[in-house]
């Protein structure tokens, strides 16, 4: 598969018709979730991996894992309809693919999701409404797996960095890109926002014996 082929299958995922500004919910566009998982898939061997998707949303990079060789993606969303909305995607493009692909679906907190994994994948709150709250999503993802790929803004750099090391991780940044932000509620004032983020690859870091 072609990275424009996979843009074009994920285009056709259903969206949410509102997004929780409590929950900092957003559109992650379809083209920019098809560079994530292209430079994901293009660093590692994807066909034995179990990768965890952390606040799936619709499912999008989740759904792109399988579509790219991943043996089994499980989804994790505090936000019902979110679960439901991805679990419905999943299905529209088993249909539309012919293919069936391994997935688990959890709706809880991810501080409550206590299953090891491979690799998590995640695309979190950037901490507009709560400062920081992407590092929840950190810290749940070095509970849960020694490899984790994740957007967050250029600005955080450091903050990453530095949480990363304190919990024996080493963050590498492999690509940077202006994520375009729709406007999804009332107080927004421009149809469309470009943030400068980039997407992380965070190993844990080998003991030294």
């Amino acid at each position: 598969m072609h990275k424009k082929e996979l843009a074009i299958l994920l285009s056709q995922l259903h969206h949410l018709p509102t997004y929780s500004a409590r929950l900092e919910q957003y559109l992650t566009d379809s083209s920019v979730a098809a560079d994530f998982l292209w430079h994901f898939a293009d660093h590692e061997t994807l066909s034995e991996k179990i990768v965890a998707d952390f606040g799936c949303g619709n499912g999008i990079l989740g759904i792109g894992a399988l579509l790219l060789g991943t043996k089994e993606v499980l989804f994790v969303d505090i936000d019902p309809a979110s679960l439901a909305l991805a679990q419905k995607n999943l299905n529209l493009i088993e249909r539309l693919t012919g293919k069936t692909f391994s997935a688990h679906f959890f709706c809880t907190s991810i501080t409550d999701f206590h299953q090891p994994v491979d690799i998590v994948i995640q695309n979190p709150p950037f901490g507009v409404q709560r400062e920081h709250a992407d590092k929840i999503f950190l810290l749940a993802a070095f509970q849960s797996a020694p490899l984790i790929y994740s957007l967050h803004t250029l600005a955080s750099k450091q903050f990453l960095t530095s949480l990363s090391h304190d919990h024996h991780y080493d963050a590498q940044l492999i690509f940077t890109f202006h994520l375009p932000l729709q406007a999804t509620q009332p107080f927004h004032t421009k149809k469309r926002h470009f943030v400068a983020v980039g997407l992380w690859r965070i190993e844990k870091l080998k003991k030294i014996t």
